[in-house]
This record gives C-alpha cells, sequence and structure tokens, in this order.
C-alpha cells in the first residue's frame, strides 16, 4: 500500500481569520495564518476559537518534515551512496523559522502536544499534517474519532496536499508498509515468501487493504480495476467506508504521484531519517522552555546529532565496507531460488497458454 502525507484544514477558521484556501498551499501562507490564529483576547482565550487551547499548526511526523523540506529547497540530506548531507545551511535556515514560530505558540509536534486529529477536532488547530492513512480521524465527522463527542466542534474539513516552497514544482514523501523477501537455507521457505507477497498483490487484497484508510494500491492494475473505481466514485456516500476525506486522500496521493518521492535507504538511513526530525523536536522544545535557538545552539545541535545517533561512525563504517565488500559468488541456496522461480513462472506461462488454447478449440466446436 502506499501513502502520503496530507493537510488536514479548518476551512471555517481559516476563513473566519480572513483568508481564503490558495490552489497550492505554502509555508509562507501556513506560517501567516498561523500567527494570525495565535491572537487572544484579554482574558487569555484565543479570539478564533474562545478556548484556552489553539496550537493552529500540528505536525505529525516530523522526520518527513524535514526531509520533504530539505527536498523541496533542492538542498542535501542524504543520497544513494550513504553520504550524510543534512548538517548544511538550509537546515539551519528551516530549524530557526521552526523555532521562531514554535516561540508564539503558532506550531508543535504529536510527540509534544499529541495527535494532530484530536486537536483538529476540538476545534483547537487549523492545520494538521498527517499521513492519508489517518483520514479516517479527520474532521468532525470522521468515523474514527479519539476525543469525547461534548469536545468535537463543528466545522468544515479540507484536506490539501501538503505545503510548497515552490508550487509550480510540488514535492511530497512517498510512504507505506513494505513486504521484503529474506534468504533462507531452505528454498522452499523462499519461495512460500515469495508467493506470499504475490497474493497481497492480487487485486482483492489490495483493494479490501486500501478500502479501511487512505491508502492507494500499489498496482496500477488494482488502482484501474472496476472494483477500486466503483469505490472512489462513491465518495462521500456515507461517513463510513465512503467518508469523502478519506477517499479524497487516496485520490490526492494518485493525483501527484509523479511529484512524490523516497528517500535512499541503507544501513543507518534509519538513524540519519530520526535526527532529522529530532532536530526539529529539539529546537520546538527548547523555545518552548525559554532558550534561544541562534547559530551556537544549531551547532551544538548539529554535534548532539552525530553522536546521539552515531553518524560519523555509520560514515566510516561505509566507507570501509566499500572499500573491503566482496560478496563473492551467488550461494547456492539464492542460485537454487532463482532456478525455482524461473520455473514456477514457465509452468505458469505454459498452464496459462494451455488453458488459452482449450478454450479455443472448444468455442472452435
Amino acid at each position: 500500500m502506499r501513502s502520503t502525507e496530507a493537510c488536514y484544514i479548518n476551512r471555517t477558521f481559516l476563513e473566519a481569520l480572513g483568508y481564503t484556501l490558495p490552489d497550492t498551499l505554502t509555508w509562507d501562507f501556513i506560517w501567516e495564518v498561523s500567527q494570525a490564529a495565535t491572537a487572544k483576547d484579554e482574558e487569555g482565550n484565543y479570539l478564533i476559537n474562545g478556548q484556552k487551547v489553539m496550537i493552529p499548526f500540528i505536525y505529525k511526523s516530523t522526520d518527513n518534515m524535514m526531509i520533504q523540506l530539505l527536498r523541496q529547497h533542492n538542498a542535501g540530506y542524504s543520497n544513494d551512496q550513504g553520504d550524510i548531507l543534512i548538517f548544511n545551511d538550509t537546515t539551519r535556515d528551516i530549524l530557526k523559522t521552526v523555532a521562531a514560530h514554535a516561540e508564539t505558540g503558532a506550531f508543535s509536534t504529536f510527540k509534544i502536544s499529541s495527535y494532530p486529529a484530536n486537536f483538529l477536532n476540538a476545534g483547537q488547530c487549523i492545520f494538521a499534517i498527517d499521513s492519508t492513512a489517518g483520514a479516517t480521524w479527520m474532521g468532525p465527522d470522521a468515523p474514527l474519532i479519539d476525543i469525547s463527542e461534548d469536545k468535537l466542534v463543528d466545522f468544515e474539513v479540507e484536506i490539501m496536499a501538503i505545503p510548497q516552497v515552490d508550487p509550480s514544482a510540488p514535492q511530497m514523501i512517498s510512504q507505506g508498509p513494505s513486504v521484503c523477501v529474506f534468504n533462507k537455507e531452505d528454498p522452499q521457505v523462499v519461495l512460500a515468501s515469495w508467493l506470499f507477497a504475490q497474493y497481497l498483490l492480487t487485486n482483492d487484497v489490495q483493494i479490501s487493504y486500501a478500502c479501511t484508510e487512505g491508502y492507494v494500491p500499489v498496482t496500477s492494475k488494482a488502482q484501474n480495476s472496476a472494483a477500486y473505481q466503483e469505490y472512489l466514485s462513491r465518495c462521500g456516500e456515507d461517513n463510513d467506508e465512503h467518508y469523502s476525506i478519506k477517499i479524497r486522500a487516496s485520490q490526492l496521493l494518485m493525483d501527484n504521484t509523479e511529484h512524490t518521492f523516497v528517500t535512499p535507504v541503507y544501513n543507518g538511513s534509519a538513524s540519519l531519517r530520526n535526527a532529522a526530525g529530532q532536530m526539529i523536536e529539539d529546537v520546538t522544545k527548547s523555545v518552548r522552555r525559554k532558550k534561544t535557538v541562534d547559530d551556537a545552539f544549531i551547532d551544538k545541535l548539529y554535534a548532539d546529532m552525530t553522536s546521539l545517533y552515531r553518524l560519523d561512525q555509520l560514515e566510516i563504517e561505509r566507507r570501509e565496507g566499500a572499500v573491503s565488500a566482496d560478496l563473492g559468488p551467488l550461494p547456492a541456496a539464492s542460485a537454487a531460488l532463482l532456478g525455482t522461480l524461473c520455473m514456477v513462472w514457465i509452468l505458469i506461462i505454459v498452464y496459462i497458454l494451455r488453458e488459452a488454447r482449450r478454450k479455443k478449440k472448444s468455442s472452435s466446436r
């Protein structure tokens, strides 16, 4: 299954602040609206909702936030060779921007505050960025609600692609669960795993799973099937299986597939991803504790992330491994597996051809 991130918006509050949603969200627009929503009355209530709580902009995955911002700025994060490029001036500017808006209370994160959907549905958030796979939790009519009914606020919910640096060249991350088949000593075990993976790729399995959330089938065959197209066409028929925001989340990803990207995967790439998000978490927490986020702070933060996640050691190990690695000949078990897979496909093709030939003879009679 494939998913991406989406921005779930309290359109009612946004328009009450005097703003109109653009065709494409930009970071500048979101920051501006979020700052406007922090205004309070003399009693400390937020003007926009009359409550004591309002976090205009909440981001679920700060890992993705940093990675996508760097990508949109054409700045370094990492590459296929495993080089760590994240500690650059663009990252520094991003952290300072985040700190400035976190200091005013305009921005927070899931790790610091809690689930964006809970604040959105309680009328305590305007922009909630979360996975399209979490669309069933977004909005006052969502089929899944994690707050008490008396806390719900009625509003018009909108869903859009994540904010962009350059609206003419949108970029967003591609994500979703992965299935890997590992080599084992027994080729029959590997073959069974491979057959199970093929089963997961059948239309029925993909579509059934995709209909539970804002996921999209990974094969174009399943996406274009009559069953899935019918599911999409029933958008908004009810607030359960055909909940409009959930189906629109799936459609958003399909409409933007060519704008998605994936990050390089290698030994240690998860540590770099964790560091990317942790830097946003750290600057957000620090300004809430009245600390100053300046160049000296960020220099120390870079050093702390490098040490905490052993990023310097990862690069050394990678370079040493690249010099000394000698994989040698293909193991006998792997060769046997490949031969078995080829034979399976040959038998499948032969069977299909024989069936087609048999049906042709039957019809000619």
